[in-house]
């Protein structure tokens, strides 16, 4: 969760690579990506899942689903600005940022997730939010941690589960020294090491 207010840190997009929003017919790219960091087994499981979930809002998706361009034109990367619903509210939630293998530990996902940040923020004012992971991502994690957001020990968000004492022992084996309890009693952090 990322406390409203949290300051967010400017991280550059390297040259070379540019934003695009979303337009009909870049489902097959989001999938394509999708697919690259195994969230999905196929394609055809992937495209199914962003019909289900994102094609009812094709408006919303026009200003909050983002992918990240090479010069060359490729989309290599994505994540949405989008939201979770509690208790019939939306709650401000990033969504799917995955970058291709081949793309990645290049300083682009920093750059991306402060930039979906930063949409959802203009999109849906300055709120608490959310970023639903796995431990398998525990690079990611860093990252998240690094633009402003906290693990929580407690509570969740949505319909997702919080597997906090299951993923801890995993989180400390695979992020090493990095990786403390803070005196908040309900957040991990990455030490500053």
């Amino acid at each position: 969760m990322r406390k409203k207010g949290t300051k967010i840190p400017h991280y550059p997009l390297p040259e070379g690579f540019r934003f695009e929003f979303y337009q009909p017919g870049d489902e097959r790219c989001w999938a394509e990506i999708k697919t690259s960091v195994l969230e999905f087994s196929h394609l055809q499981e992937a495209l199914k899942c962003f019909e289900k979930d994102y094609l009812d809002h094709i408006d919303e998706l026009r200003r909050r689903c983002l992918f990240l361009v090479t010069d060359q034109g490729e989309k290599v990367g994505t994540a949405m600005a989008w939201w979770s619903t509690r208790d019939e509210l939306r709650v401000p939630s990033i969504h799917w940022v995955s970058i291709k293998p081949e793309y990645q530990n290049l300083g682009l996902g920093k750059a991306l997730v402060c930039q979906a940040v930063n949409l959802s923020i203009e999109l849906d004012g300055d709120r608490d939010s959310f970023i639903h992971t796995q431990t398998w991502s525990y690079p990611a994690i860093g990252i998240y941690i690094k633009s402003g957001y906290k693990i929580l020990r407690e509570g969740h968000f949505a319909c997702f589960p919080n597997d906090y004492s299951k993923a801890l022992p995993y989180l400390r084996d695979k992020m090493g020294t990095r990786f403390h309890i803070d005196n908040d009693t309900t957040v991990i952090e990455l030490s500053k090491k």
